[in-house]
């Protein structure tokens, strides 16, 4: 099997194709932003969003595609200029890949596209699933023209699933790694008033979830990557409290988050979503980490080694091992 990969070193990506590296009989390709040319051995398909540069040739052939690239939502503060970025990085890049799937004569049959969770809005209390109507705002906005542009590729045969994926809990970046140094300090706390919603995932079993769409059939359209229990953000607060030792004491106001992010703070943290995979459990995937202590405790806490095993005993000698 064949497997395309755009955003290839980002957090999900990387996740994604070290999960391919151990699968046999699985080659990947790299939609690469970097590289000039295609380079036969080396795997790399040049690709240029913002110039709309994409010669899909290379990609003749290919079982899947999996779209994960676009700017960072949270990098840097939302200016007018960022949030054009963030849009168009989303819309402009899946269209011009579908664009080029649409020149291949051997197409591949599935299309995975990132979403985000960031699709159905605000919404309170209120549990969602895939079949819950689309919320306001600007994340909203955007994926709403994101999975609009993967979706056109359905006209072309190809199986289109547009993954809406929660808060990805990982340490090699994303939101984690960046409540870690505060709450390492002890002064970590709860976000504003701590009811907001926070639908996770371990991004271990975001890369499951990306397999099982490609491998899977039945699953097509919009499909929520967020692990069956999401947590209210004060329980997400005292649970990682408690992972690391550490007291969760100090909120942050929701004044001092908007003053510090600006309009980021609103959309980002102190809004939420309540969100299931109703269709990932119904299609029969499993999570390896379905609840929240468990996933940031194989996060956060070191491995213990096995015991070496006792040496041999010098000729002659009778071995004792304790019992």
């Amino acid at each position: 099997m064949i497997v395309s990969i755009s955003g290839w070193n980002g957090l999900v990506g990387t996740a994604l194709r070290l999960s391919y590296q151990r699968v046999a009989n699985v080659k990947m390709l790299q939609l690469d932003r970097t590289c000039s040319e295609f380079v036969l051995g080396i795997s790399r398909i040049p690709w240029n969003p913002e110039k709309g540069v994409f010669d899909a040739q290379p990609l003749e052939g290919t079982n899947a595609v999996v779209h994960l690239a676009g700017e960072g939502i949270a990098e840097k503060r939302w200016s007018s200029a960022q949030k054009e970025r963030i849009r168009r990085s989303r819309v402009d890049g899946t269209r011009l890949l579908v664009d080029g799937l649409r020149k291949l004569q051997s197409k591949p049959s599935v299309l995975v596209c990132a979403s985000a969770i960031g699709w159905y809005g605000a919404r309170g209390d209120e549990t969602l699933d895939e079949s819950a109507t689309p919320g306001q705002g600007f994340l909203a906005e955007v994926c709403r023209e994101w999975e609009a542009e993967a979706a056109k590729a359905t006209e072309l045969g190809i199986r289109v699933v547009q993954l809406r994926i929660g808060v990805v809990l990982a340490t090699a970046g994303g939101a984690l790694t960046k409540m870690l140094p505060i709450f390492r300090l002890g002064v970590g706390g709860k976000l504003g008033s701590g009811r907001q919603w926070m639908s996770w995932i371990h991004v271990d079993d975001v890369a499951a979830a990306i397999r099982f769409a490609i491998e899977t059939p039945s699953l097509s359209g919009p499909v929520n990557a967020t692990a069956p229990s999401p947590v209210a953000n004060l329980e997400f607060t005292k649970t990682l409290g408690r992972v690391l030792g550490r007291p969760t004491l100090f909120p942050a106001p929701a004044f001092a988050l908007r003053v510090a992010v600006g309009e980021m703070a609103d959309d980002l943290l102190l809004s939420g979503q309540r969100v299931v995979p109703k269709k990932l459990l119904a299609a029969g995937f499993s999570f390896g980490f379905p609840t929240l202590e468990p996933a940031l405790r194989d996060l956060l806490v070191p491995k213990a080694r096995p015991a070496p095993l006792p040496s041999a005993p010098p000729s002659g000698a009778v071995a004792t091992y304790p019992t």
